[in-house]
């Protein structure tokens, strides 16, 4: 066997070992967003403990794996008396619903604004790479802080504008895959047969560029939930009572030396969740390139 056979068996090796761990890391990806999803839509339901009651009497108490527990308090309390299970799950909720909601506002945005350019080119095409490149200059942090800083905090605002600032993602991917696409044989033929430019943008060219925006949107999404959670941790973000993970680390900054599992507990929680919807994007990514190579 000859050194290049042995190199391309080699390689050949290696790219499946990959496969393979991007497969695995999938599964726990999607395992993970989904026990979250789970605690989140049922945990209310379950938990009998209300997220927003203080007893001061039981504050600071500490979770099940140390000294000092309460059974009422699986997690603990924060300095408040809160417990912290139930602010964890109702926490959970409001991260999930900045990823989900800003994906659906940013996403419509930039991919409207992706498909008219890459479909019609020229001047359309021209005003897209312009809006793109002034949404590039935006620092996305600073403008947040400012924009929140200055009319006030409230999950409507943080919702607003991260909708508003992270859509130039979508719009390059739409554009790039509605360019390559753009002339296509089907695309041909369904404008010979009369379609209408509603019928072609929406019925023929966007169920055909979904597959990478797919991964666009994981990636989003996970981008959202950590923007949320600095805005919150700064002050910017959720106001309280609301439970969000930012927050809660906030709150707990002060009792770090003396209870760290007032911030460990979300700290952990926002690196776990963001981990699954990384590795689930990555996931979808090597799933979608072995299905362009069959």
């Amino acid at each position: 066997m000859s050194d290049t056979s042995v190199i391309v068996l080699a390689g050949a090796g290696e790219r499946r070992d990959d496969r393979r761990a991007s497969r695995l890391g999938a599964v726990v990806g999607a395992a993970i967003v989904g026990a979250v999803v789970f605690a989140a839509l049922l945990g209310p339901l379950l938990l009998t403990l209300d997220p927003f009651t203080q007893d001061l009497n039981a504050r600071l108490t500490p979770p099940f794996w140390m000294e000092g527990t309460n059974r009422n308090h699986l997690l603990g309390t924060d300095q408040l008396g809160r417990d912290y299970l139930a602010r964890l799950v109702y926490g959970g909720r409001i991260s999930l619903l900045i990823g989900a909601l800003t994906v659906l506002s940013s996403g419509l945005i930039g991919i409207t604004l992706g498909i008219l350019g890459g479909f019609f080119g020229g001047r359309v095409d021209d005003a897209v790479l312009f809006a793109v490149t002034c949404r590039l200059s935006i620092p996305v942090v600073l403008v947040a802080l400012a924009v929140v800083g200055l009319i006030g905090s409230s999950l409507t605002l943080v919702l607003a504008t991260l909708g508003l600032l992270l859509w130039d993602r979508f719009a390059v991917v739409a554009r790039a895959t509605t360019m390559q696409i753009r002339n296509l044989d089907y695309i041909a033929a369904a404008r010979c047969a009369g379609a209408s430019l509603p019928h072609l943008l929406l019925r023929e060219v966007l169920p055909n560029i979904l597959s990478p925006l797919a991964v666009v949107a994981t990636l989003e999404a996970a981008l959202a939930i950590l923007l949320e959670a600095t805005l919150s941790f700064l002050g910017l973000g959720v106001p309280p009572p609301l439970p969000s993970w930012g927050l809660m680390i906030a709150e707990g900054k002060d009792y770090m030396f003396f209870s760290p599992w007032v911030i460990m507990i979300p700290g952990v929680s926002l690196f776990v969740l963001v981990l699954g919807i990384n590795l689930l994007g990555d996931g979808i990514r090597e799933w979608l390139g072995a299905e362009k190579i069959r």
